[in-house]
């Protein structure tokens, strides 16, 4: 009798569970930082800023401008995956559904309890999509494209996150100490992260 094969860590089914994993647990880690009221990451005060501007939800606009970043890649000749395309459509969707469900907090250390739960959730969560193999997300890509141009990563990075959280600023979202803590920890979490999270096998 034949012995029946399971899937291993490395398999594409698990990376895909991974992948998915990761893209909702990253979209808890926008709401909670959001709903802290105490500043959230460059690209999230950008979309917020755009939502209290111009309407549509948080969710909705992740979706939007993830999809104008990923026109970038074209003449950067950045190559999308399985990965690029779902971060796009479904990452605002967890992020919106998270908003949802998870209540307003007041109390101003309840609200220090969603930043950092929220911050650790979104390092988690780079780990797990990222672990997956299945294509980096639309912001990352356009980060490592400007690196294939001449840019160094961390000027690359600066450049593109300094940019998007002044127009985020100027819009009325919000920039706060929590902006600051994700700044200084997401590195080191993601860093703790990506082995725990790679597949293998």
């Amino acid at each position: 009798m034949s012995e029946i094969s399971l899937p291993t860590l490395g398999s594409f089914p698990i990376r895909l569970l991974r992948l998915y994993a990761g893209l909702a647990l990253y979209g808890v880690g926008i709401a909670l930082q959001i709903e802290s009221h105490l500043g959230g990451s460059p690209w999230d005060v950008f979309h917020q800023g755009l939502s209290i501007h111009m309407g549509l939800s948080i969710g909705m606009w992740i979706i939007l401008v993830g999809a104008l970043v990923m026109l970038l890649w074209i003449p950067l000749r950045q190559r999308p995956g399985i990965g690029t395309v779902s971060n796009v459509l479904f990452l605002g969707v967890f992020a919106d559904a998270a908003m949802w469900l998870a209540p307003t907090p007041e109390p101003l250390v309840a609200r220090w309890a969603y930043l950092l739960l929220g911050v650790v959730a979104t390092g988690a969560a780079t780990g797990m999509y990222i672990g997956a193999g299945l294509g980096p997300g639309p912001r990352d890509g356009l980060m490592t494209g400007l690196n294939r141009l001449g840019l160094s990563i961390r000027s690359a990075r600066t450049i593109i996150e300094a940019t998007v959280l002044a127009a985020g600023w100027l819009l009325g979202g919000t920039v706060g100490l929590g902006t600051v803590v994700f700044a200084l920890a997401i590195g080191p979490l993601s860093q703790f992260f990506m082995p725990l999270m790679r597949p293998r096998g």
